[in-house]
């Protein structure tokens, strides 16, 4: 069987990535940040390129096609649209175009005459929200689903609904620009000083620290929804379309305060502001997709799109029974779309069948690299760091276990690195739930993040009904679910009254640790059939403990991406407070230092 070769590339925009297709298996899909160690990197993906080739065992030459994450041409028509009508004509913004017509215009110019030399295929560019699409329903395991995509914008497109069957999407409704419900949470983003197209998670998690009190002023003045989930902004309260900022003064004057200074502590109304515009998010969501599943006739829904990242929203879609199935893509931002794209070319434009498949196409996210013993030993001794090794990882498991009941936090490096914003068990900091003090710890001297910050849990699967509402299975980590009322304690009088980040001293379950202010919690699910070390962890901690649950956050800081080889592991754990680092079948103890 002679086989195809696709190579999917995201660029020039936010979070670039490459994917490699063996028809349609997916052999490699890595974000460039992860080698840059620039978080966000939008730059061309040379590296990400070289991983995906290497780990295929192929040339440039070798690869058929190259699929594009977007039309620039179509993008271009919005760009000289935006410029046309509402920025003033300038050197500045003249230079702004210029450099987009440079850098994105001319793309299949710059993949072949710049970066990809030897390359001889054909180059497709596909639609940006059909390439987020194909990300979500091809690699799902529904024959036939409802394809929501909702971002901040792509080429016009800010939300669409299309329907999946077989190996076609067909887009049926779609908003367009200026009218985006990733720039209205971007846009409060950036009030609560937090960075744009990077911290909105953030404001999801500041959300149950707050009440919802602006909510009708949000839908008053800033927002029309209609009842099919469609909705308009008032373009009178937002910068976005003439400047590179999201508010302008008229936004600020609406509430009464100036947008919250990076240095400037946390207060009330900036709790009940994260707390009300994801709350409006939310509504909206919902609205769309029970529009989607009515025109579709379709229950079973998949999504992407940056906004598909808003794991509370998810987690509504399945808590009230919205959908009959959801399956969210792992890289759901624009990583995602370069995996899009290229499966988009693989079953849309050369018509391949698709396969009928009980279980997901993604393979866990395991996508990126992996490190032999053999190799993670020459960085541990180039960089002269003393090591013990472990031969049989169920003894591996013994050891951590232990260390983790005493309050020891583990760095936790293995297998291939994951697709994607999640760390999934493979490169991850793991820890006690049970630890009431953990939430702390994690946050400021191993992070070195904001306090009021979240953390997951990584459970087996066996036993997620016993500890949370809802969910039967969550392999990725993209749907937030309630803590069960039976593993709750019953709070006094005064841990009622407490507002703010004091909520944060609250003892709310017996796995306090990752029960965030309001119950939820961010789970993932980990099963034998996963084939993860993570797995094996998780089951020892289980036997002795009596306890299914661990922590599992980014083995990364905060502003860094997660760690992709072993020297980053090694900088990670040598700069932080972590006390132990478990590489391969390598431990590291700085105890024994």
């Amino acid at each position: 069987m002679a086989y195809k070769y696709i190579l999917g590339i995201s660029a020039f925009f936010h979070d670039s990535s490459a994917v490699l297709l063996k028809n349609s298996e997916i052999i490699a899909a890595v974000q460039e940040e992860r080698f840059t160690r620039i978080k966000f990197d939008n730059r061309f993906p040379k590296q990400s390129i070289k991983q995906c080739l290497e780990i295929g065992k192929i040339d440039i030459e070798n690869v058929d096609t190259i699929a594009f994450y977007e039309d620039p041409s179509i993008k271009w028509d919005r760009i000289f649209y935006n410029f046309l009508h509402y920025e003033k004509f300038n050197f500045k913004n003249f230079k702004k175009l210029k450099n987009f017509l440079d850098k994105k215009f001319y793309v299949e110019a710059i993949i072949k005459q710049i970066y990809l030399k030897n390359f001889k295929g054909k180059i497709i560019f596909v639609n940006h929200h059909l390439s987020h699409a194909s990300s979500s329903f091809y690699p799902s395991p529904f024959e036939k689903a409802c394809v929501v995509t909702i971002d901040a914008i792509g080429e016009w497109s800010s939300t669409s609904i299309g329907i999946g069957d077989k190996n076609k999407i067909i887009n049926l409704k779609e908003q367009k620009y200026p009218h985006s419900l990733g720039f209205l949470y971007s846009a409060f983003t950036e009030y609560l000083g937090f960075k744009v197209d990077c911290d909105e998670y953030k404001v999801m998690g500041l959300a149950p620290y707050g009440k919802p009190k602006y909510i009708e002023k949000i839908k008053k003045n800033l927002i029309y929804i209609n009842e099919d989930g469609s909705f308009e902004l008032n373009t009178h309260y937002f910068n976005f379309i003439k400047k590179n900022n999201m508010i302008n003064k008229n936004f600020e004057n609406l509430f009464g305060f100036s947008k919250k200074d990076k240095k400037e502590s946390l207060e009330t109304h900036h709790y009940d502001l994260a707390a009300s515009i994801q709350k409006v998010l939310e509504e909206i969501f919902i609205k769309i997709v029970k529009y989607a599943i009515q025109i579709t006739k379709e229950n079973k829904v998949t999504l992407a799109g940056g906004v598909a990242l808003n794991c509370v929203a998810n987690g509504r879609l399945l808590n009230e029974k919205i959908v009959k199935d959801l399956w969210v893509q792992p890289a759901a931002g624009d990583a995602g779309g370069a995996l899009g794209a290229a499966l988009f070319v693989y079953y849309h434009h050369l018509n391949n069948k698709r396969e009928n498949r009980i279980n997901d196409t993604q393979k866990d996210s395991l996508l990126g690299p992996e490190f032999s013993n053999d190799e993670i030993k020459l960085t541990l001794e180039r960089l002269h760091f003393k090591y013990r090794f472990v031969d049989n990882f169920d003894d591996i498991c013994d050891f951590a276990v232990d260390e983790i009941k005493n309050g020891k936090v583990i760095g936790f490096f293995q297998n291939r690195m994951e697709f994607g914003p999640r760390a999934l068990g493979s490169r991850s900091i793991i820890a006690d739930p049970r630890n009431k003090n953990m939430q702390k710890i994690l946050n400021l001297k191993i992070k070195f993040r904001e306090s009021f910050r979240p953390f997951a849990p990584i459970v087996l699967t066996k036993y997620v009904n016993e500890w949370f509402e809802n969910v039967d299975k969550s392999p990725y980590m993209l749907v937030t679910t309630k803590v069960k009322k039976e593993k709750l304690r019953a709070l006094n009088n005064d841990e009622k009254e407490k507002q703010g980040l004091e909520l944060l001293s609250v003892v709310r379950s017996e796995i306090p640790a990752i029960t965030h202010v309001d119950n939820s919690a961010r789970i993932q699910t980990v099963d034998e059939e996963s084939s993860k070390r993570i797995y094996l962890l998780l089951k020892k901690f289980y036997e002795k403990t009596g306890c299914p649950i661990l922590i599992n956050t980014s083995f990364n800081i905060m502003n860094e991406p997660i760690v992709c080889t072993p020297a980053d592991a090694l900088n990670c754990y040598t700069k932080t407070n972590l006390d132990i680092l478990i590489i391969g079948n390598y431990i590291l103890n700085k105890n024994e230092n």
